[in-house]
């Protein structure tokens, strides 16, 4: 498959200079230069990207800790309020500027490429994940309460079999929908352009296994661990490992759809994990 970012220029309107993560003017009009973006222009990604996710953050910690506990249709509805938080602020954001979600790679224009990626990767890495979960659990259980407890959500002894959790049609929906989508365009779309365009990720970054990483791909990764931390356990930061992996997905294949797919699986795959090992 062709490398997403050494692509022809894409048909329709070209994308804006803001929306790039790569400095290549790889939406630019046939027989135009686009120019470099200045310091200042780097530095304004960078403080609206920060920003921007600042206040998600925020939010996020508003209604699960303040407002949730006073309206009880927050509470129980937090993931709703993820979704506006990573959907509305940055699409507010975009429509000032003119800009469409398509250019921050929320488009299925190769849906189909982008689910052989994402069964593809499933294939080669659940079965390895899947022992990997075995063994650790086995380490786990034997551990002392207080130990255990930053490390994993899980108590007490296990029964391997394989189960389906309750309601797994509901929870593909919801895990593909509600959490996948709504996060991989924030943090792979939007948030991570801003970041490459702040920290000069074209010139900065280093080629690795097809695609350019440098700061700002381990900046996103790492804003996504730490975004997980509106419930406060130690355990929750270990999304920064498959954030790398969603995030190469991104700039494999220059749209956010074989990310979110791939996301939806693995937190669909974990979850049939612990139906089948804590009943």
């Amino acid at each position: 498959m062709p490398d997403a970012e050494a692509r022809a220029p894409k048909r329709g309107r070209p994308a804006s200079p803001h929306a790039s993560g790569s400095g290549r003017g790889a939406g630019a009009r046939p027989g135009t230069v686009e120019r470099e973006p200045d310091r200042e222009t780097r530095r304004q990604a960078l403080r609206e990207g920060l920003g921007v996710w600042a206040g998600a953050f925020a939010l996020l910690l508003l209604a699960r800790y303040l407002i949730g506990p006073a309206v009880p249709w927050v509470a129980s509805n937090l993931k709703t309020v993820a979704v506006l938080a990573f959907l509305y602020l940055p699409g507010l954001v975009l429509w000032r500027r003119g800009e469409a979600f398509a250019d921050y790679g929320l488009t299925v224009r190769s849906w189909r490429t982008e689910l052989k990626w994402a069964l593809g990767l499933a294939a080669l890495i659940f079965p390895l994940f899947a022992l990997g979960f075995f063994g650790f659990v086995e380490v786990l259980t034997r551990l002392p309460e207080p130990y255990a407890a930053w490390l994993a959500p899980y108590r007490g002894g296990f029964d391997p079999a394989l189960r389906l959790p309750h309601d797994f049609l509901w929870l593909v929906v919801t895990h593909l929908f509600v959490v996948a989508l709504p996060e991989e365009f924030f943090y792979r779309g939007y948030l991570y352009a801003r970041l490459a365009l702040g920290l000069d990720e074209a010139r900065r970054g280093r080629r690795l296994l097809g695609v350019t990483i440098g700061p700002a791909f381990w900046l996103t990764a790492l804003l996504f661990a730490l975004g997980h931390l509106t419930e406060p356990y130690p355990w929750r930061l270990a999304v920064f490992f498959p954030a790398l992996v969603f995030g190469w997905l991104r700039l494999r294949t220059g749209t956010v759809v074989a990310a979110t797919l791939f996301h939806a699986l693995s937190n669909l795959f974990i979850a049939v994990l612990e139906a089948s090992f804590f009943p």
